[in-house]
């Protein structure tokens, strides 16, 4: 019997024991990130975060929510729902207490969730973007194959496991695989912008190489490096003129080469954000180095008169803050400029900390955009070789480098808009001081360095001057005289007194025969560089003369970036409200606290800043590189918001994914953009059929699942340039200044900048669209009209619009009538007198795939309504096709029209 109750009672205790395990044992924790951040950004921090802190609470912050309130107190007390004011306020029946205040009271739902996360202990967490990537947990590529019958594990990979876990709980599957010579047709245009060449279309036809050999010979192809640096440039901001109001040309496109052959050299993603960020900070920094700093040159910069270029140097500051969170990071830190990220853990200070980062440039919005790197020829080089050599022997190893090193950017230097208290003098045009026959100005705070010579650019419109330097006044000590006589924009060197330490000084001319209101002579900058040693050995003055001539070099200078030295350094102060003459505290280079931590090995400059971006740690960096590149490939971003990662973001669509590519990107990819494009173009997932079904549709109609291939409008550039290659028309030519190929007349109209639009001849009239110059304020039209962007800031993707505009373009712009016209041409040539045939060969050629009977039927009625037309009225031949120096006949013609028809189809300028 004792037995009998000590086991009732033991069965008794283990069931009340299971009771309340499944009671109280089981409740699921809250995740703050995905299920309470949500919430109070819909319905709470706009009055309570990082602009407005209504009763000194924010949900913002974790240490401010959990802070004393103008209450006295605490909004949140965590493990008391009921104690805490915050579930008091959106519980309250008092309208005037009930928060969101005179808004929707939150749902039943959403309270207890936020009740249940202040029981748990309000635990905060961070936000899925800013948690390291971390090593995603092995893949089973044999399993990965079995989520989907009749594939081996050979013809899928890991992305393909991701996807197929989504479409299972989706309810969805993979379509079948794309039609062979369609998708090579679409790989071809992902990779390199343009159809496969005959090579590789006839190699691949015949199956002499497979899918994947033919990725690796279209990654291996120059085109691939035009394709991608076309993404990037947008990114860069890159254009030809300088934008805003003047917007005159200027010389950016040796950085656009230089990207060109960075992802054509597959140069890691590490490497290539390292050189375009702090190239100019790496030891002994090459001409290549050096080039890739341009990216943050592509700022905007001001010509306007009477601007002032210490605002103009600061929105450019600003510009490159912003531009580079939202490349790298995918954050958008614009926002935090006037106050804290309304959304994301970032606060206003911060801002600013990583704007110190930037703020030590020489740049300064001057004029002729200095500082810039000068691309010297062979010739030139050998002498600059001779001085350093010369300077080497007469002073030493460290003075012969600083010589080479100004010689190459001609760094440091003074400009002439920094000069104050004119007499008789004045900023002309608010860029250039000039200075009267009897006038005067200071240059302030000026260091020399105790350089025994001056260099000053300058020009002077009046023989007979003479120009004094003197020490803080003048009355100071005599520095400098010197004459100045009519000349054209030179660069002089100028014996000078040696001084140490920080002065002011007065900068004077004299000249008995000017008139009132007379420059005698316009000053650009000043600099101060220890002469040429060693006068008195053989061959100093054939020195001196090799100095002087590549000082006043005039051939290619591409802006970038150069540190100011400690003595020009400048201090880094919070913009009030974002008001860049309300200065507030002083900051050091510092990172957002919410992100990686910095490391002491760094150093506290752009080059620390590089390094910070770019380590692993970083949990934003892959993930965003990632990011771009499968929105680039499949139409759609994992994370839709591509310029976001914020809390505000859209959610990723495949985490998982997102994770693994970033990780295997950073690790096993070792930064290799190649590497990551050659794994999406060769899943399954990219292989698949772009048919969708109208069931399919209504279940996923923006494919964010991917249970179809990826099928979507070409860019602006590839359209037009898929047009010259089927047509026989495209150069080949790679690199050099922009071109200017045939556009409507009257586009260009510029504003006293002297610009025109002179037409290319030969090849370059018919070289891809990435070298087609860009002007800012006029855009090329067609491009513009394909929705491409202006690039006067940064532009993480472009909207994709479908409007009749498109279609005029492609039916009237003069580029695809020459398209049209050389296209019919080889038509008619294999058509054997068939019109049939030949429109059938044009189809195939373009498209790589046999043209259907309607399709077919429907372009021979247009062929032959064409030939009708223009038998009838043979006038027309001349209006249409005025712009070919031969005569065309109505067969010519009529072939024309229907290949301008087959060159606006929706097949041909959407990718398969």
């Amino acid at each position: 019997m004792n037995k009998l109750k000590i086991t009732l009672f033991l069965t008794i205790a283990v069931l009340v024991a299971i009771t309340g395990f499944f009671f109280f044992g089981t409740e699921r924790e809250i995740d703050y990130s995905t299920e309470i951040k949500p919430i109070l950004n819909k319905n709470c921090i706009t009055c309570h975060g990082g602009v407005k802190k209504s009763g000194s609470f924010s949900v913002l912050f974790e240490e401010e929510a959990f802070a004393i309130t103008e209450s006295g107190h605490a909004a949140i007390i965590p493990g008391d729902p009921n104690g805490s004011e915050l579930i008091k306020r959106l519980t309250s029946s008092d309208p005037e207490l009930r928060m969101p205040y005179e808004k929707e009271p939150l749902s039943k739902d959403e309270i207890e969730l936020l009740k249940t996360w202040i029981k748990q202990g309000a635990k905060w967490g961070k936000h899925w973007a800013y948690q390291t990537v971390q090593k995603p947990k092995e893949i089973d590529t044999k399993l990965a194959a079995g989520l989907y019958a009749g594939e081996n594990s050979e013809s899928s990979n890991s992305i393909d496991f991701y996807i197929a876990k989504k479409l299972e709980e989706q309810e969805l599957e993979f379509s079948p695989q794309e039609n062979r010579l369609k998708l090579l047709r679409r790989a071809a245009l992902d990779i390199t912008g343009l159809p496969p060449t005959k090579e590789i279309k006839e190699a691949f036809s015949s199956e002499k190489i497979t899918y994947e050999e033919a990725v690796d010979q279209m990654l291996a192809s120059t085109s691939y490096g035009e394709k991608w640096a076309t993404w990037w440039l947008d990114m860069a901001r890159y254009a030809d003129t300088k934008g805003y109001e003047r917007d005159v040309n200027r010389t950016m496109w040796p950085y656009r080469d230089w990207v060109i052959r960075a992802f054509n050299a597959d140069m890691p993603y590490d490497e290539f954000t390292i050189n375009q960020l702090a190239g100019d900070l790496l030891p002994n920094p090459t001409e290549d180095q050096l080039t890739a700093t341009a990216f943050h040159r592509n700022t905007m910069n001001n010509d306007e008169g009477g601007t002032q270029d210490e605002e103009f140097r600061v929105a450019a500051v600003l510009d490159r803050v912003s531009t580079t969170y939202e490349v790298w990071q995918s954050t958008t830190m614009a926002c935090v400029q006037c106050h804290s990220h309304t959304y994301d853990p970032i606060r206003h200070e911060e801002f600013y900390q990583s704007a110190a980062f930037f703020n030590n440039t020489r740049d300064e919005d001057t004029h002729d955009e200095e500082p810039r790197l000068r691309f010297y020829s062979p010739e030139e080089k050998t002498k600059i070789e001779s001085i350093t050599q010369w300077v080497k022997e007469n002073e030493g190893v460290k003075a012969a480098e600083a010589k080479k090193e100004f010689l190459t950017y001609l760094e440091p230097k003074y400009p002439s808009h920094s000069a104050v208290d004119f007499v008789n003098a004045t900023l002309l045009d608010s860029k250039w001081l000039g200075i009267e026959g009897n006038g005067s100005a200071y240059l302030k705070n000026i260091n020399t360095q105790g350089s025994d010579q001056l260099l000053m650019e300058y020009s002077a419109g009046l023989d007979g001057s003479t120009m004094s330097i003197r020490k803080d006044g003048p009355e100071g000590e005599l520095l400098a005289s010197f004459p100045i006589n009519k000349t054209g924009q030179i660069i002089r060197p100028i014996p000078f007194k040696s001084v140490e330490g920080n002065i002011d000084l007065f900068l004077e001319i004299k000249n008995p025969n000017s008139k009132p209101d007379q420059t005698a002579a316009r000053f650009i900058w000043f600099a101060f560089v220890p002469k040429l040693k060693g006068e008195e050995k053989p061959g100093y003055a054939a020195m001196q003369k090799s100095w002087e001539d590549i000082l006043n070099f005039n051939g290619t200078k591409l802006p970038i970036m150069i540190e100011n030295p400690d003595y020009m350094a400048r201090d880094t102060r919070v913009f009030e409200r974002g008001n860049w003459m309300i200065l507030g505290d002083k900051v050091k280079p510092e990172t957002p606290k919410e992100l990686n931590p910095w490391k002491e090995e760094w150093p506290a400059n752009r080059l620390g800043f590089a390094y910070w971006l770019m380590d692993k740690e970083n949990p934003l960096t892959s993930r965003t590189l990632v990011n771009r590149v499968w929105d680039q490939i499949m139409g759609r971003g994992i994370v839709s918001t591509l310029e976001d990662m914020g809390t505000q973001s859209d959610p990723p669509s495949h985490p998982e994914l997102l994770d693994y590519l970033a990780w295997k990107t950073m690790n096993d990819y070792q930064w290799s953009i190649k590497g990551l494009i050659r794994e999406i173009v060769t899943s399954k997932t990219y292989k698949q059929s772009s048919v969708v079904s109208p069931e399919l549709f209504t279940k996923d109609p923006q494919n964010k699942y991917y249970a179809r291939g990826p099928r979507f409008r070409l860019s602006a550039e590839q359209v037009r340039d898929q047009a010259l290659a089927v047509s026989g028309l495209l150069s080949e030519k790679m690199y050099g200044p922009g071109v200017m190929p045939a556009q409507p007349d009257g586009i260009w109209q510029t504003v006293y900048n002297g610009g025109t639009w002179t037409e290319s001849k030969g090849e370059d009239a018919h070289r891809r669209g990435i070298y087609t110059f860009l002007k800012r304020t006029s855009p090329y039209p067609s491009f513009l009209s394909f929705d491409a962007g202006s690039r006067e800031v940064c532009l993480s993707r472009r909207l994709v619009t479908n409007t009749p505009l498109q279609a005029l373009v492609t039916l009237n712009d003069p580029v695809y009538l020459e398209a049209a016209y050389h296209l019919s041409e080889d038509m008619l040539a294999h058509g054997n007198s068939d019109p049939g045939k030949a429109i059938s060969y044009g189809y195939e050629k373009m498209i790589l795939t046999p043209i259907s009977e309607q399709k077919l039927t429907a372009l021979e009625i247009l062929h032959e309504e064409a030939i009708a037309q223009y038998s009838k009225n043979p006038s027309e031949l001349d209006s249409f096709f005025g712009w070919k120096d031969q005569k065309v006949n109505a067969e010519q013609a009529a072939m024309t029209v229907v290949a301008n028809a087959m060159l606006n189809l929706d097949e041909f300028i959407t990718k398969p």
